[in-house]
């Protein structure tokens, strides 16, 4: 079987994780382990997350522990994580769990849960439970089109290839060969160059004998992203305090302890937060997933009281723990007015 031949290959060659459990040993994966992890890799590298989920379990080591953490310490913990609509509601599912006494075992009920999508739901039923549920994440749509040359391109071709990876699921050893599956569009049926000669399915590999495994999947041409335009204010005290503001809830980086901004558009209006005189000093960049962002920086020193926000003493502050965004930004305002 196609399954057991993957499953052997793991067996060789699984990647070591912090969150995982080799291969051959008896006991199951923490399920609080699978879903942290999990929500951490969403649009996220693994190289990226390895040290967020050691920080996270040091500090945090159960489900219960992270349901009791404070808002504003997971949020400064998730810094540079990005998307952080992610870390909002890995504090409400971990607090809907802690209610319930524990992680429930199937992925219907998974799925009940807050911030947990079918992909997630799916990956925690079958890692944590060993239950036969079916892992589609962008490595094993990559794998399904090019072992059976599904030409159609995704996301349109979705449910074709959620149909062909539900038809190699087996029931002995799911959660071994969800991880396997993954880890083998990872490291070998990779985006680019895969290495179908070392493949352990490139025997029955349909795109790799039709000589088009590397053109697959194809992809809608994408869209052009769109850029916006804002001011983000850095305002200091004589003292070294920083003014800062926290972020609304809901919405980019909701939540989170920033610099104040204007709002992200084609044409922002003036939205200082205390009245000084301020200047330009240049500007950020940065990347979401729907837009391009180029916020100009103005810095002022001024003992003024703000019209929002607050003064954060500088020892209280840790730029570190800003949005990548923020940070950039902090650095070049803190650079433009010099030593305090």
């Amino acid at each position: 079987m196609d399954a057991d031949t993957l499953l052997d290959w793991y067996d060789v060659h699984a990647r070591e994780m912090p969150w995982r459990v080799p291969p051959g040993e008896a006991r199951r994966p923490d399920p609080y382990h699978v879903w942290l992890s999990e929500v951490m890799l969403q649009q996220t590298t693994v190289a990226a997350v390895r040290d967020y989920f050691v920080k996270f379990t040091s500090r945090w080591p159960t489900v219960d522990d992270l349901a009791a953490a404070e808002d504003a310490d997971v949020m400064a913990a998730w810094a540079g994580l990005g998307y952080y609509a992610r870390a909002r509601n890995l504090l409400k599912c971990a607090r809907e769990v802690a209610a319930r006494g524990g992680f429930p075992d199937t992925e219907a009920d998974l799925l009940d849960l807050p911030g947990i999508g079918p992909y997630t739901a799916a990956a925690v039923a079958a890692i944590a439970f060993d239950r036969p549920a079916v892992v589609l994440d962008g490595n094993v749509e990559r794998v399904m089109a090019r072992r059976h040359a599904i030409e159609e391109p995704l996301p349109d071709s979705k449910e074709t290839l959620r149909t062909l990876a539900a038809r190699h699921t087996p029931q002995h050893r799911p959660g071994d060969y969800a991880q396997a599956v993954m880890d083998l569009g990872a490291t070998i049926c990779t985006p680019k160059s895969p290495a179908c000669g070392i493949c352990p399915w490139m025997e029955e590999c349909t795109g790799r004998l039709a000589g088009i495994a590397a053109e697959l999947p194809r992809k809608r041409p994408k869209k052009a992203k769109p850029t916006r335009h804002g001011t983000v204010y850095f305002a200091r005290r004589p003292d070294g305090a920083v003014l800062m503001e926290t972020r609304p809830p809901k919405g980019l980086l909701g939540g989170m302890l920033a610099l104040p901004t204007t709002d992200w558009s084609d044409a922002p209006a003036p939205a200082p937060p205390l009245t000084t005189e301020w200047r330009d000093v240049g500007e950020v960049r940065h990347t979401f997933t729907h837009f391009h962002l180029i916020l100009d920086v103005a810095v002022a020193e001024s003992f003024a009281n703000p019209d929002r926000g607050m003064w954060v003493e500088r020892h209280a502050l840790d730029p570190d723990a800003l949005p990548t965004l923020f940070r950039k930004a902090f650095k070049l305002g803190q650079s433009a007015l010099g030593p305090i």
